[in-house]
């Protein structure tokens, strides 16, 4: 595998399907209960990973484990090819980008001022690039037009929209995003889902925990179903989508049938007229 540079600068640009983030035999354990058991995953360039499975499966600790905010108890994180202990919390704010579940804030900052939060770890970055980042970033969001609002005022999905221009805004290789359509209108999840297809076609690796299968159908490379801490499967969602595996992972009798137009999988509940 190729490295990139190992000091505390900015990575080079990856190669596409380099690994940029991998996990190897995670056993991560949450009190007395095995969160991950065993989780093989990998995270290359150029791709869009998506994390599904049922609630409690592991997929937000998978998440912080490929981080590196959650050391596992057995097994390996692998960042840009080192151990991820090995990197500073600066270089891996450089590397990395995590959009948690939620985003709370203590003082009243604005907008504009959470999205520059991004930047913090650019502390070289040449003239006028860094308000062109955050610019850029609360443009794609659409939240532009309320950039000076404190973000406290902000609907959960405007806040939501804020916190995602902040992970954009910082410029990382590899973005890893947990549930960034959870509190937004249809309109708001295509639009996000879209970035991060960008995102991957630009050469970064998106890492992203949905629970609609069929937004992850529709804008996945790969979708890793995770169950009881194991990964049930990891493929193309053309190949992994299947009613039968999908019904036991989430105990609940599923549909899986091409969309009429795209020819994209939908998933949906079994339901009876």
């Amino acid at each position: 595998m190729r490295l990139l540079r190992t000091n505390a600068g900015p990575p080079s640009s990856p190669v596409a399907g380099e690994v940029l983030a991998e996990g190897e035999g995670l056993c991560v354990r949450l009190g007395d209960r095995a969160v991950l058991a065993g989780v093989d995953v990998v995270a290359r360039a150029g791709e869009v990973l998506c994390l599904v499975g049922p609630n409690g499966a592991g997929k937000s600790t998978l998440l912080a484990a490929l981080a590196g905010d959650v050391a596992p108890g057995a097994g390996v994180v692998r960042l840009f090819g080192r151990p991820a202990t090995e990197w500073s919390a600066g270089e891996l704010a450089l590397r990395r980008a995590v959009l948690p579940q939620s985003a709370a804030l203590s003082f009243p900052f604005t907008v504009a001022g959470v999205v520059r939060m991004g930047r913090a770890p650019h502390t070289d970055s040449a003239p006028g690039e860094d308000e062109l980042a955050v610019a850029e970033a609360m443009a794609a969001t659409e939240v532009t037009a309320f950039a000076e609002r404190p973000f406290s005022a902000l609907s959960g999905g405007e806040r939501a929209r804020v916190a995602l221009a902040r992970v954009l805004a910082q410029r990382t290789p590899l973005l890893l995003l947990d549930e960034p359509t959870a509190a937004l209108d249809l309109k708001h999840q295509e639009l996000v889902l879209r970035l991060c297809r960008e995102r991957a076609h630009a050469g970064d690796a998106v890492v992203v925990v949905l629970h609609d299968l069929s937004l992850a159908a529709a804008y996945a490379h790969r979708v890793a179903i995770l169950c009881a801490g194991r990964v049930a499967a990891d493929g193309p969602p053309a190949e992994v989508f299947e009613e039968r595996l999908l019904s036991e992972v989430y105990d609940q009798p599923v549909e899986v049938f091409p969309h009429p137009r795209t020819g994209v999988a939908v998933v949906t509940p079994k339901r009876t007229p």
